[in-house]
């Protein structure tokens, strides 16, 4: 056997967490975020599911408030980096982060967090809606 053949075989396969997510149910939210904290419980540093749990959160409230279709979330785990991906189900609106007015309050922050604090993030148009994602490599955060 040569040497990359063993490297191979010793790294673990991605896990995966799948979740569907009914149209705008915000309670959806924070039991999503439960659930990819208890996901990356044994697979992720504390400060490294913190910022997933954000960033997570921010993608699935974007979403059920936006699209009221309903959402997806597929978040794989591989050891060098974990991919979080939020599909929606409405065409024609593609996401954009910018700077919010002061009046704004809390609102309208969201992509610019996950521009921020994510590694890497993107969006890719479906037939049917798109797919917000980001990823964070493991020991960056």
């Amino acid at each position: 056997m040569r040497t990359g053949e063993a490297t191979k075989r010793r790294e673990s396969p991605p896990v995966r967490l799948y979740r569907r997510l009914g149209h705008a149910d915000l309670s959806a939210v924070g039991e999503t975020r439960a659930a990819l904290r208890e996901f990356l419980r044994c697979r992720r540093r504390p400060e490294e599911t913190e910022v997933a749990e954000l960033l997570l959160s921010e993608l699935v409230t974007n979403a059920l408030i936006h699209t009221r279709n309903g959402a997806v979330v597929t978040v794989t785990s591989a050891p060098a980096r974990l991919r979080v991906e939020v599909r929606d189900f409405l065409t024609g609106q593609e996401p954009a982060p910018y700077v919010p007015n002061a009046d704004d309050g809390t609102h309208g922050r969201g992509l610019l967090l996950v521009q921020s604090l994510a590694d890497s993030w993107g969006v890719v148009t479906q037939a049917l809606g798109k797919v917000v994602w980001f990823e964070l490599h493991a020991g960056t955060s």
